[in-house]
């Protein structure tokens, strides 16, 4: 077995991401079956998934990328619980352990054990010398460190499993939209996939609009109405349907277009199929809101000049390499092992 080098991590990475672009074989067969074990996963979803993978792996951002990247000369073992709520959403910590030179211990999720395997082997297709570095595992033993991606309640229990070793222990997030009233309807069309990629299930997904004071709703939802076909998902449409019924049997005041309702609420968490929206009157104010809690945002999606990291309508679910979880920067916590 040849031995692997950042070289030829670089090397492979670049192919990988030219093989994303355009899935045949396994991994084609794979992207046609995952909706039956998972009905999240539609086709266009993993597809979805997979073009940014590929959009990610371009040969001048992995050039960028590697550049602030050490290559482990003692290879630590790291244990990685991934997530499953979009698919393969944790294959970006596969690709941060390997690309440090340190050995994954892969804990699937099983609502997607599937998709990040094939990609994996494709991987080790590429460049062989990556099968010492990957591991498979069902529960975490022998690690040097770990990575966990949870939910809120998980995260306790992590915490307490993990303690004694170096960690990141990720909790929920979500992401929300600054509007100010000058956006264009192709600004609010682009918006729509910032709420509706994958259903809103991911922590890049918006959950909750910040309106200025009067603004008129009918210019969020005209701007929508092209993505109308997701209430034809039966998850989805179950969601609606039941937030709909809590929301009129307690005669809870909210807007409703037939497939999001949108709720007036504080909290930056909404249900699925549920977007919770403020207003404000300064816009200074919605900067120290989200920055005092910035712990609980992933993304902040909007067009004007905030003091902080923000995303451009429709790129949430395009982040960059660097774009790290949490904005905990993962490859330099590999580095300091």
């Amino acid at each position: 077995m040849s031995v692997l080098t950042q070289e030829k991590v670089i090397i492979a990475y670049k192919k990988l991401g030219k093989f994303l672009a355009t899935p045949t074989g396994l991994l084609e067969n794979t992207i046609l079956s995952a909706q039956n074990s998972n009905a999240w996963f539609t086709i266009e979803n993993v597809k979805k998934s997979i073009l940014s993978f590929s959009e990610m792996l371009n040969d001048t951002d992995i050039e960028t990328w590697f550049q602030s990247i050490m290559f482990s000369s003692s290879p630590k073992k790291v244990g990685l619980i991934l997530a499953g709520n979009i698919p393969m959403v944790g294959f970006h910590d596969v690709l941060c352990v390997l690309a440090t030179g340190n050995i994954a211990l892969i804990k699937l999720s099983s609502a997607d054990d599937k998709l990040i395997k094939t990609v994996i082997a494709e991987l080790i297709n590429i460049e062989p010398a990556f099968q010492d570095k990957i591991e498979y595992v069902e529960r975490l033993k022998d690690f040097d460190a770990v990575i966990a991606t949870g939910s809120n309640n998980s995260s306790r229990y992590f915490d307490f499993y993990f303690s004694k070793v170096p960690n990141i222990i990720r909790k929920n997030r979500n992401s929300v939209a600054v509007l100010d009233g000058s956006e264009t309807f192709e600004d609010i069309q682009n918006l729509g996939s910032d709420i509706f990629d994958y259903f809103g299930l991911g922590c890049r997904n918006v959950s909750k609009i910040y309106f200025p004071k009067g603004y008129d709703i009918a210019n969020l939802y005209e701007g929508i109405e092209s993505f109308q076909p997701i209430i034809n998902h039966f998850k989805y449409n179950n969601n609606y349907d039941y937030n709909k019924s809590i929301y009129l049997v307690n005669a809870a005041k909210h807007f409703d277009n037939g497939f999001l309702l949108l709720k007036e609420d504080e909290s930056l968490t909404s249900p699925l199929a549920v977007l919770f929206y403020e207003e404000y009157e300064n816009l200074s104010d919605i900067e120290t809101e989200l920055n005092e809690k910035a712990d609980s945002i992933q993304c902040v999606i909007t067009k004007l000049g905030l003091k902080m990291n923000t995303f451009a309508f429709s790129e949430s679910q395009h982040p960059k390499l660097w774009d790290y979880a949490d904005n905990v920067n993962t490859a330099e916590f590999l580095n300091s092992l």
